[in-house]
């Protein structure tokens, strides 16, 4: 007589379909949670997230596969609860073991050192495989349960998979728009672990006790995790203040002598300077925006700037200096990150009444204001971090339509220093773009460091005409910037790359830029 097999209770379909709604929800919040983990080691750009969704969708493949055949090997509810609570381990995990490797990376960073870079990025990289290929497990296993009734299993296929989308839809912006700035990135990782781990151990209870017991201690590991204090995420001298906001890793620096810098993510660019007492020089590109009106035709003294707008506004830099020099004039500055304009006023004195900050994105601002202004001071490009739609001809046709009569725009612009003078290549095409619009450009080399000041004018002008106004400049600061500037014009030949709206290939001009730089080649 041949003996039968076991008959296993199974899932009813609300408990199945929760359960691929969960796994939907946490694979997709891991994936947009690995992005916010690398950005204080490697940034935000399109390379670190290209290699974070190629990779994770590499790992998904694999484990629709494993899932595929592990289900049919083993089609039982106590299985797939298993999965699911070894995923939060997984995911539980990744905070833990990335958080040396991330600061070895930070170090590599600092030292363009390229193998102390590769190293940590894929390191990290790696530990993403264990929960993602066991999340992509779920969805397979969910429809082997499902299936009942071969001739309706298109339709059960197709239910679980609409909703596991539904989870990864939620999961999508759950990550940066709620759990990060509210818990941070190391208590969101532990949150999706918990997740991913109370499904697991509410299925278990359900169809397998024994199992769930061996596994209890799963729940008060992870507890223990989310209640632990992370510390700081990227230790760095003099940190005064550090938080994780929807757009930005966000770090405040102060030295010994009161002066505070303003770090975001992977910390390579200075974004914003506060200096203590009367002294508002910076040394910095941010001094420069100061006599960009005195490329003008002379005579053009300090009483015709009337008004400022600054895109990439930062923590307010730009705004400090203007007040400083040419008193109470309106100024409007736009940010994107409403964190950024928190910090400017908290820790870097950006309170000045003539100031209006926007939380906006700086072209959709110019659209939709009527107002016109002397200056526009574009300071939101920071290699690599360049956001294309600021750098093409139709936005500098926008910015022109906004100046006055003889207004002008100065935007800071990066290169690479090095033998041969470095790698020019995109303030050639910065001042190829904007020769599009503008009668004449002018450009500042910043000594000592990797910025130049492009100037550009909506009247024709002569770079001659900066050294015609000096002798009406009567404030000292502004005679001092404009010698600088006198002695570090550069004649800079625009490039055959016209940055427009239909093709703006910034980045990767940029990762040329700074891969070339990394292997030494400049």
């Amino acid at each position: 007589m041949t003996e039968s097999p076991p008959v296993y209770r199974l899932p009813s379909a609300v408990y199945l379909r929760l359960t691929a709604f969960t796994g939907g929800l946490v694979s997709l919040a891991l994936e947009l949670a690995a992005g916010r983990l690398l950005a204080p080691a490697f940034g935000t750009t399109e390379l670190v997230w290209s290699a974070i969704i190629g990779l994770i969708l590499l790992y998904l493949a694999v484990g629709y596969a494993l899932g595929g055949r592990w289900a049919d090997r083993s089609p039982h509810p106590a299985t797939l609860y298993t999965i699911l609570t070894a995923a939060g381990l997984t995911i539980a995990a990744i905070p833990l073991l990335s958080r040396p490797m991330l600061r070895l990376a930070a170090q590599g960073m600092m030292a363009w050192s390229l193998p102390q870079i590769a190293g940590p990025f894929v390191f990290v990289l790696v530990l993403f495989v264990a929960p993602v290929t066991l999340l992509a497990c779920v969805s397979p296993f969910v429809i082997r349960l499902s299936v009942t009734d071969v001739t309706a299993s298109g339709g059960a296929a197709g239910q679980i998979y609409a909703v596991s989308t539904l989870g990864s839809f939620i999961g999508t912006f759950l990550p940066n728009l709620v759990l990060v700035p509210n818990l941070g990135t190391y208590r969101t990782f532990v949150l999706l672990a918990m997740i991913a781990a109370a499904t697991g151990l509410w299925g278990l209870w359900r169809f397998n006790r024994r199992r769930f017991w061996a596994l209890a201690w799963t729940a008060l590991l992870l507890v223990a995790l989310f209640i632990r204090k992370p510390g700081v995420i990227k230790p760095e001298t003099g940190l005064i203040h550090e938080e994780e906001s929807v757009y930005n890793f966000i770090q405040v620096v102060e030295n010994t002598d009161g002066s505070r810098y303003l770090l975001l993510n992977e910390g390579q660019g200075i974004h914003s300077v506060y200096l203590p007492g009367d002294d508002i020089l910076t040394g910095g590109p941010w001094d420069y925006y100061l006599i960009a009106p005195y490329f003008n035709a002379p005579p053009h003294p300090p009483g015709d700037v009337g008004s400022l707008l600054v895109i990439g506004l930062a923590a307010g830099t730009t705004p400090s200096q203007y007040t400083a020099v040419y008193g109470a004039l309106p100024i409007d500055g736009v940010e994107i990150d409403p964190a950024i304009i928190q910090v400017g006023r908290d820790y870097f004195a950006m309170t000045q009444p003539n100031l209006t900050a926007y939380a906006a994105d700086g072209r959709a601002f110019l659209a939709q204001t009527a107002r016109r202004y002397d200056v526009i001071a574009v300071d939101a490009y920071r290699l690599p971090y360049i956001p294309w739609h600021l750098t093409t001809v139709e936005f500098f046709a926008e910015a022109r339509a906004r100046l006055t009569e003889k207004g002008v725009v100065a935007i800071n612009v990066g290169h690479t220093l090095g033998a041969g003078g470095g790698d020019w290549r995109l303030v050639e095409a910065m001042v190829a773009t904007m020769r599009q619009v503008y009668p004449s450009v002018h450009v500042i080399e910043v000594p000592d460091s990797f910025n130049a000041i492009v100037v550009a004018t909506a009247k024709p002008t002569t770079a001659q005409n900066l050294a015609d106004n000096l002798p009406l400049l009567a404030d000292a600061r502004l005679r001092t910037v404009a010698k600088w500037a006198l002695a570090n014009l550069r004649t800079v030949a625009p490039g055959g790359l016209v940055f427009t709206d239909d093709r703006a290939p910034v980045e990767q001009l940029t990762h040329d830029l700074a891969l070339r730089y990394v292997l030494g080649e400049q």
